[in-house]
């Protein structure tokens, strides 16, 4: 099924003006605290699912194909898919700190190989990102 763009418009600027309130807080935090270096570790695997980046894939080559008619549109509806990829990668991570929090609010202990895997995740995407 595919991956359609939702009605309500999301661009990259969008996701920006939400991250930039975070940036900052993590920055005092980091000011504060130090920076830490994470070991180098292999970075493989997808990050999003395979349907969704094939989806993803297809939607791309008709955006590249319609430029020659229609640059600007063509330029909207990439700003656009990269939004919605974006999105979609952050709603893999919030579902995942929820099923984490959803344990610790009924007063159960997560096990600390759940939390590792956890945070290992988050540290194989954040070093994957700052790489690009």
């Amino acid at each position: 099924m595919p991956y359609p763009i939702e009605s309500e418009q999301l661009t990259t600027a969008d996701l920006a003006n939400v991250a930039n309130a975070r940036e900052r807080q993590q920055d005092a935090e980091n000011e504060y605290n130090g920076k830490t270096r994470v070991s180098d570790e292999e970075h493989t695997g997808p990050l999003l699912a395979h349907e969704f980046s094939d989806d993803m894939r297809v939607q791309w080559d008709k955006i590249q194909t319609g430029f020659v008619d229609d640059p600007q549109v063509s330029v909207q509806q990439a700003d656009e898919l990269v939004a919605a990829a974006i999105k979609k990668l952050a709603e893999s991570f919030a579902e995942e700190r929820s099923k984490l929090e959803v344990e610790w609010s009924k007063g159960k202990n997560v096990s600390t190989e759940d939390l590792r895997q956890a945070l290992r995740r988050y540290r194989m995407f954040f070093q994957r990102l700052l790489a690009i």
